[in-house]
């Protein structure tokens, strides 16, 4: 059995706290930003060296060395799964780790130029994701004052795949509408009728002077299914395409209601063109979407910024062993580090790595039935992700961009959306990578790691080209010089796990991310998890630093989302 490395003593002032969080991800660090601001005293801790956890941005070597090791966990993380240990008047139950990630491939074809530039790329775990500018994500960086740690850029467009090869411009508001040359007239004209249909729903419901109460949807209607709706408003097949999945980012079929797995009702979808048509234009001319400069893990730190300052106390690359359970009631403790500290807590959120183990036959009956309840809960689904370095951009003149491959667009089994996602290089565009190199993610759901690898290739190929190979000739179809050629892949499987729903009194396990474009549900899962453990605190109180910048802002170069 491999020995673990050695940890040197953090010798705290204090070794009681009213919350132990384990692990950076984005609900981690939420929740612990949102505890230090209502005078919690908080213990920040993760295993790695970099903040974020599975939501980091992080080195190219960092990033393989971290999706190695979890694919492949040593044995020492389950070898301890049912031993324990007691001490004075608790429990020891050693922690062991599960394998999120899975099928890891790695493709490199410029191994020199890229070891050069190794330390210059911010490459994201978690991708591709994207705020939209009305969403409860954004909303909460205002609220929370995260907001003045961070700096964003608006992705300049959005594209859909049309199945014959072609990026199609996703005209989402009037004016992209009229100068779309895609679209004929009598398709323009549909589409700004429809719009004008769901802008005269929204107001009636929202009782607003533009509104009627006649102009509203009839309930029976909110309750069908979009794509049905859309067939009765009699919408040509592209239009369809682009608001069910790439202004409504639905992730399934909606054709087939018969094995969809996932149907859309037309009011949620009303919501969600709602929430785009809002985001659009609400920080000036950054369309609807944004990116924060230097990745996606800057929204981790952020948070932890936010909560060190609230008198967080963090500590990175110390593993937490064990949990400490009173040997009478089987009530939770604290936990015990890696260098064999004992830290105590009221309340402790571990990161979904975590197994929680049963105690060993010989304890108490209340300590074994108190842990029936605490493992996560597996999704059937998985998320296929993956990573690619590209010498140039899909669209010429545009580094920031994103693309949707509709349902069947790619093959005809394909029963999923698969988003893509371009980030420029070059300290002047995001400084996620080199300047001259751009990176794509891509992300499907997916049954299992087969049918999810599929996608991934599907997609990439559509839209790549392998170096040339030393015979001369590219891998690629015919056009294969007009693409982009792939400098380096990166592709895998990410689980998928929901939060049970008897949680244990005083341990909360967060989610896994998920496969979203955006960061809604997260955030809204993290909310939830937070009011469960202080139900009498106010989620982020508001604080005069919580300002908003006006909307209509000229200046979208580089965007703070503050005054």
């Amino acid at each position: 059995m491999t020995e673990l490395p050695s940890y040197l003593p953090i010798e705290l002032e204090t070794t009681t706290f009213d919350l132990i969080v384990v692990g950076t991800g984005i609900p981690e660090s939420v929740i612990a930003a949102a505890a230090s601001a209502t005078g919690k005293t908080v213990l920040h801790l993760d295993p790695n060296d970099f903040y974020g956890s599975h939501s980091a941005s992080i080195h190219l070597n960092d990033l393989t060395s971290f999706l190695n090791y979890h694919a492949n966990l040593p044995s020492t993380a389950a070898a301890n799964t049912n031993s324990a240990s007691s001490s004075h008047d608790f429990t020891a139950l050693n922690l062991s780790l599960r394998s999120l990630y899975s099928n890891v491939e790695t493709s490199n074809y410029a191994p020199e130029t890229l070891a050069q530039h190794s330390t210059k790329f911010s490459v994201d775990l978690g991708g591709p994701r994207v705020f939209l500018c009305a969403d409860k994500a954004t909303d909460l960086l205002i609220k929370s004052g995260v907001n003045s740690y961070l700096d964003f850029k608006g992705i300049e467009a959005s594209f859909i795949w049309d199945g014959s090869g072609r990026l199609c411009d996703v005209p989402d508001s009037r004016s992209a509408i009229f100068k779309d040359k895609s679209l004929s007239l009598l398709e323009k004209n549909q589409l700004m009728r429809f719009f004008k249909l769901v802008q005269r729903h929204l107001g009636a419901s929202d009782g607003n002077d533009e509104g009627r109460e006649s102009s509203k949807i009839s309930e029976e209607d909110l309750e069908s299914p979009f794509v049905e709706f859309l067939k009765k408003m009699r919408l040509p097949p592209k239009i369809k395409l682009i608001i069910l999945y790439a202004i409504c980012m639905v992730d399934y079929d909606q054709d087939n209601l018969e094995v969809c797995k996932s149907v859309l009702k037309t009011r949620d979808g009303m919501e969600r063109l709602a929430l785009y048509q809002n985001s659009i234009g609400r920080y000036g001319a950054s369309g609807a979407l944004l990116y924060p400069t230097y990745g996606l893990g800057e929204l981790s730190q952020a948070f932890c910024r936010r909560a060190a300052v609230k008198g967080c106390i963090y500590v990175l690359r110390m593993p937490v062993t064990a949990l400490l359970m009173d040997q009478n009631s089987g009530q939770y403790k604290g936990v015990r580090l890696a260098s064999g500290e004992d830290m105590f807590s009221h309340q402790l959120v571990l990161d979904p790595t975590f197994i929680v183990p049963l105690p060993p036959a010989s304890s108490p009956p209340d300590l074994r039935e108190s842990f029936q309840v605490l493992s996560l809960k597996d999704d059937k689904r998985k998320v296929a992700r993956g990573i690619c370095i590209i010498n140039s951009s899909l669209k010429p003149d545009i580094s920031q961009f994103l693309l949707i491959y509709p349902p069947r667009s790619l093959f005809p089994e394909q029963d999923t959306s698969i988003r893509a996602l371009q980030i420029g290089g070059g300290l002047d565009k995001l400084a996620v990578c080199p300047s001259g190199m751009f990176v794509l993610y891509f992300s499907g759901l997916c049954d299992d790691a087969g049918q999810g690898k599929r996608l991934l290739h599907a997609a990439m190929n559509a839209l790549l080209t392998l170096p040339v190979s030393e015979s001369g000739s590219a891998a690629g179809s015919e056009d294969a010089e007009v693409k982009p050629t792939l400098l380096w892949s990166m592709l895998y499987i990410q689980e998928l796990t929901t939060v049970p729903t008897g949680q244990y009194e005083n341990i909360i396990s967060t989610p896994t991310p998920d496969g979203n474009i955006n960061f809604s549900d997260l955030i809204e899962s993290t909310v939830v998890l937070f009011q469960k453990m202080y139900p009498d605190e106010v989620f982020f109180p508001e604080t005069p630093s919580s300002r908003e910048v006006p909307e209509n802002s000229e200046d979208d170069t580089e965007l703070s989302l503050e005054n």
